[in-house]
Protein backbone atom coordinates (compact mmCIF):
# COMPACT_ATOMS: atom_id res chain seq x y z
CA UNK A 1 0.00 0.00 0.00
CA UNK A 2 1.46 3.32 -1.04
CA UNK A 3 1.70 6.14 1.48
CA UNK A 4 -0.33 9.19 0.72
CA UNK A 5 1.50 12.49 0.41
CA UNK A 6 1.05 14.69 3.48
CA UNK A 7 -1.62 17.29 2.91
CA UNK A 8 -2.21 20.59 4.65
CA UNK A 9 -5.64 21.94 5.50
CA UNK A 10 -6.83 25.42 6.32
CA UNK A 11 -8.27 26.24 9.72
CA UNK A 12 -11.63 26.89 8.04
CA UNK A 13 -11.65 23.41 6.53
CA UNK A 14 -10.77 21.86 9.88
CA UNK A 15 -13.52 23.82 11.63
CA UNK A 16 -16.08 22.72 9.04
CA UNK A 17 -14.93 19.10 9.33
CA UNK A 18 -15.29 19.24 13.13
CA UNK A 19 -18.73 20.83 12.80
CA UNK A 20 -19.78 18.11 10.37
CA UNK A 21 -18.45 15.38 12.67
CA UNK A 22 -20.41 16.80 15.60
CA UNK A 23 -23.67 17.71 13.90
CA UNK A 24 -24.16 15.24 11.05
CA UNK A 25 -25.20 12.29 13.19
CA UNK A 26 -22.69 10.14 11.34
CA UNK A 27 -19.88 8.28 13.07
CA UNK A 28 -16.44 9.86 13.12
CA UNK A 29 -14.95 7.17 10.83
CA UNK A 30 -17.75 7.73 8.32
CA UNK A 31 -17.27 11.51 8.29
CA UNK A 32 -13.52 11.01 7.86
CA UNK A 33 -14.13 8.66 4.94
CA UNK A 34 -16.62 11.07 3.34
CA UNK A 35 -14.07 13.90 3.54
CA UNK A 36 -11.18 11.68 2.41
CA UNK A 37 -9.38 12.17 5.72
CA UNK A 38 -7.72 9.78 8.10
CA UNK A 39 -9.80 9.02 11.14
CA UNK A 40 -6.93 9.94 13.44
CA UNK A 41 -6.54 13.40 11.89
CA UNK A 42 -10.24 14.18 12.27
CA UNK A 43 -10.23 12.83 15.81
CA UNK A 44 -7.30 15.12 16.70
CA UNK A 45 -9.11 18.12 15.22
CA UNK A 46 -12.23 17.34 17.25
CA UNK A 47 -10.20 16.93 20.46
CA UNK A 48 -8.33 20.17 19.77
CA UNK A 49 -11.63 21.99 19.25
CA UNK A 50 -12.99 20.58 22.52
CA UNK A 51 -9.89 21.71 24.42
CA UNK A 52 -9.99 25.19 22.93
CA UNK A 53 -13.69 25.54 23.75
CA UNK A 54 -13.25 24.38 27.34
CA UNK A 55 -13.44 27.13 29.94
CA UNK A 56 -10.02 28.58 30.49
CA UNK A 57 -8.31 27.77 33.75
CA UNK A 58 -6.18 30.16 35.71
CA UNK A 59 -3.57 32.04 33.73
CA UNK A 60 -0.08 30.55 33.76
CA UNK A 61 2.31 32.11 36.24
CA UNK A 62 4.72 34.78 35.09
CA UNK A 63 8.43 34.32 35.72
CA UNK A 64 8.40 36.66 38.72
CA UNK A 65 5.38 34.86 40.20
CA UNK A 66 7.13 31.51 39.72
CA UNK A 67 10.22 32.80 41.49
CA UNK A 68 8.12 34.20 44.34
CA UNK A 69 6.28 30.90 44.69
CA UNK A 70 9.57 28.99 44.91
CA UNK A 71 10.88 31.44 47.53
CA UNK A 72 7.70 31.14 49.58
CA UNK A 73 7.87 27.35 49.45
CA UNK A 74 11.48 27.43 50.67
CA UNK A 75 10.52 29.77 53.52
CA UNK A 76 7.55 27.60 54.42
CA UNK A 77 9.73 24.48 54.52
CA UNK A 78 12.25 26.29 56.76
CA UNK A 79 9.52 27.54 59.13
CA UNK A 80 8.02 24.06 59.41
CA UNK A 81 11.42 22.60 60.33
CA UNK A 82 11.96 25.32 62.95
CA UNK A 83 8.49 24.76 64.40
CA UNK A 84 9.06 21.01 64.66
CA UNK A 85 12.42 21.60 66.32
CA UNK A 86 10.89 24.00 68.86
CA UNK A 87 8.11 21.52 69.65
CA UNK A 88 10.66 18.82 70.38
CA UNK A 89 12.79 21.21 72.47
CA UNK A 90 9.74 22.31 74.48
CA UNK A 91 8.75 18.71 75.11
CA UNK A 92 12.31 17.85 76.15
CA UNK A 93 12.56 20.74 78.62
CA UNK A 94 9.07 20.08 79.96
CA UNK A 95 10.10 16.49 80.67
CA UNK A 96 13.38 17.64 82.28
CA UNK A 97 11.59 20.20 84.43
CA UNK A 98 9.18 17.65 85.90
CA UNK A 99 12.01 15.42 87.28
Amino acid sequence: MERRKRRQFTEEFKAEAVKLARESGKSLPQVAKDLDLTESALRQWVQHAERSEAPAGPEPLSQSEREELLQLRRENRQLLMERDFLKKAAAFFAKEGSK
